[in-house]
């Protein structure tokens, strides 16, 4: 299979031979894949440089299977560098995608909800709103989303000033005195849920 110029992002790299690189890429049409880039780190490689996490880059590669060769690299011309206090942040979040997000399961939505989280975390808003939106829609594509603003039995809307049990396979729960879960106001539950 050859796939030529897809929006993709380097969640990891690492050393590889003499002059290669491994790297975990977030694609727009393919989604997370692995590839090698061969004389990726040599001293006249047009990739010297080019191949960092979080840059947003045009990928074209061959092959199928586990591995494929990446055969081209474009930077977008799009900024993307992280400020250094988020690039611990940046890699928080592309350890969660190396290591939930199966291998070559499309996800646009996902995709484009990390471009907005970089370009957020780029700015100088807060880290934690971002990253919690992030992770929300994480578990959300991947079938683990989290019911927050309905009342697990019934079905009502949550109210602010009530308090609820959260039972993880359930949701929100109205509050009985001896049952399990994680006690939460009806104000945070439907805070989490925007």
């Amino acid at each position: 299979m050859r796939v030529l110029l897809q929006p993709a992002f380097i969640l990891h790299r690492r050393p590889y031979r003499n002059s290669s690189l491994l790297l975990e890429a977030f694609s727009q049409e393919c989604g997370r894949l692995s590839l090698v880039a061969r004389g990726a780190t040599a001293p006249r490689s047009r990739l010297k440089g080019l191949l960092q996490p979080f840059a947003p880059l045009l990928l074209s590669w061959i092959g199928a299977g586990e591995l494929a060769t990446l055969t081209a690299a474009e930077d977008t011309g799009l900024p993307a560098p992280l400020p250094p206090s988020r690039v611990l942040a940046g890699l928080y979040v592309n350890e969660l995608l190396v290591r939930l997000l199966p291998r070559l399961d499309p996800l646009p939505e996902l995709f484009a909800a990390y471009q907005n989280l970089l370009t957020e975390l780029a700015t100088d808003s807060g880290e934690e709103p971002p990253l919690r939106r992030f992770e929300k829609r994480l578990l959300e594509q991947l079938g683990y989303g989290l019911t927050l603003d309905r009342e697990a039995d019934s079905g009502a809307a949550i109210v602010a000033e009530a308090q609820y049990r959260y039972v993880v396979d359930r949701g929100p729960l109205a509050t009985s005195e001896t049952g399990t879960g994680v006690l939460i106001s009806g104000a945070r539950s439907a805070g989490l849920a925007r």
